[in-house]
């Protein structure tokens, strides 16, 4: 009972239910109007067909438009006022312009390593063509690889990032969407709260949206009065908004401008198994340093100025060696950090993966809490595995969302039929989101196979061709497959018709989830 009622009076549960009254009595509203009046039903309904058009004519995923036309056609009193509130992707231009004047000021500061592109053309073939994706389209240049190291879960990388704390001299960055009181947080905040005080300039940014049923409101406050400089994106208001469907679901920690971490893992217990919530909390993490960190803290830079609206010089948080000639030299790999963004509609996170398994010959092995893609990705992995390239995902057996795992679930025959294996972890939920392919390319970072993570976040990713922690990211993959289940195609027919029924049309509005 004390359970119950912590979790009824908690912020989370409060504004779900202000945010439902608010659109009931939206929904009620319009329905009343239109068994009044028939003009006005009349009108519902016109709306609906030009609200229809216009998200034909939108420039967005074929999948994205079918969900919101058939909600917007068949049941106008609702699909109209959602895709309103809902179902626009972009932000207010208020927001977009701000965004765009900090990204034409920061762009130019990420300078192209003409010698580290000139000898990934001579080895790399299709590596190059790859990292040239990122580089012109992102704006984040590839760097020679100094150190790389990845971590198969978020305790075994968490002592490294608090040793690297306490070594902080200059700087630490910290940009999270999830952050609770607990171990890991506590433990980084008492460290940041030190460094403060010995003059490291520190700096915080945690998305509202996420924490808010993890920390009080305007938490911010009280990390500043510890010398924490915190900023929080997108104020979390209990009002039907669109700017909520834009979240800030990046895991940064730079240190120095020398070091940098990113991956899956958020600053809360689960994500180092203190706590159980879904079984044993499976997660990566990537520890990468040198010239590449520069990608991070100039992401991190970016955002900061759009939140508290200033500018600075930038480059006094850049460090870069240029001594690209020895790096190459000792034969290291490449590694290109990496951001995406919703406001530029080019969908970087997705592309990267398209070419990671378009441009596989032996396999692909890929980790994700969830998987739900349109037919892009779909095709490519079904035309991949129909090739005679192995490719395996795993997803959960243990889900945070049973709603999204349910569709997570209606994926799987489609794609087993086409020749893709799919494995569920059994000792609880895998929250990594990582690809590695054919013993060369690997991603670690924050981009989710879903519709949310590839198109409506800020998200952050590093591509690597030949670094060190590849083959732990393989090694990682094999033992995975160990302890987790397969899918038969038996076992996705087997199911009865009333549940195949329902993941039919959880399918269907699947891009609205």
């Amino acid at each position: 009972m004390k359970k119950l009622l912590k979790r009824l009076s908690s912020r989370l549960f409060i504004t779900a239910i202000i945010i439902l009254l608010q659109f009931a009595w939206i929904a009620y509203t319009l329905y009343e109007a239109s068994e009044v009046n028939p003009f006005f039903a009349l009108g519902i309904r016109i709306v609906s067909v030009i609200f229809a058009l216009y998200v034909v004519y939108k420039h967005i995923k074929t999948s994205n438009k079918l969900s919101w036309v058939f909600l917007i056609l068949f049941v106008p009193i609702i699909g109209v006022p959602c895709y309103f509130l809902f179902g626009r992707s972009e932000m207010t231009k208020r927001f977009r312009e701000r965004m765009n004047s900090l990204e034409e000021l920061i762009a130019p500061l990420r300078i192209r390593q003409e010698l580290v592109e000139d000898h990934l053309k001579v080895i790399g073939g299709m590596a190059s063509k790859q990292s040239a994706y990122i580089q012109n389209v992102g704006n984040y240049p590839v760097y020679m690889e100094k150190d790389s190291k990845y971590y198969k879960s978020g305790e075994a990388a968490f002592p490294d990032m608090l040793e690297d704390l306490k070594n902080a001299k200059k700087f630490i960055f910290v940009e999270f969407f999830i952050m609770e009181p607990g171990k890991m947080f506590d433990s980084i905040v008492d460290i940041l709260e030190e460094k403060a005080k010995e003059g490291v300039q520190v700096r915080l940014i945690y998305d509202d949206m996420g924490c808010v049923d993890k920390l009080p409101p305007h938490y911010y406050r009280v990390l500043q009065k510890k010398g924490i400089h915190c900023a929080c994106f997108n104020p979390f208001r209990p009002f039907l908004s669109i700017v909520m469907n834009n979240r800030d679901h990046r895991k940064i920690l730079v240190i120095d401008g020398e070091i940098a971490y990113t991956g899956g893992i958020n600053l809360a217990d689960e994500y180092i198994n203190e706590i159980a919530r879904f079984g044993y909390w499976k997660d990566a993490a990537l520890r990468i340093t040198g010239d590449c960190v520069w990608n991070f803290t100039s992401m991190f830079l970016e955002m900061w100025s759009y939140i508290t609206k200033g500018t600075e010089d930038y480059n006094k948080f850049k460090v870069v060696s240029n001594d690209n000639a020895a790096l190459i030299s000792n034969g290291k790999g490449f590694v290109q950090p990496f951001g995406d963004s919703p406001l530029d509609k080019k969908c970087i996170g997705e592309a990267v993966y398209l070419n990671l398994i378009n441009n596989a010959r032996k396999y692909v092995y890929i980790f994700t809490p969830y998987l739900i893609i349109g037919e892009e990705l779909a095709t490519a992995l079904t035309n991949a595995a129909q090739s005679g390239v192995d490719v395996r995902i795993v997803t959960p057996e243990i889900p945070d969302k049973k709603m999204v795992f349910l569709v997570t679930q209606a994926n799987y025959e489609n794609l087993i039929r086409g020749g893709v294996r799919i494995y569920q972890y059994t000792p609880g939920f895998i929250h990594s989101k990582c690809f590695v392919v054919d013993d060369e390319f690997a991603s670690v970072g924050t981009i989710n196979l879903d519709f949310r993570s590839l198109y409506l976040h800020f998200e952050c990713g590093t591509w690597m061709y030949k670094t060190e922690c590849i083959s732990q990211v393989k090694e990682d993959a094999l033992e995975t497959f160990e302890v987790s289940r397969e899918i038969s195609l038996e076992q996705c027919e087997n199911t009865n018709i009333v549940f195949q029924l329902v993941l039919s049309v959880l399918r269907l509005f699947a891009p609205l989830l």
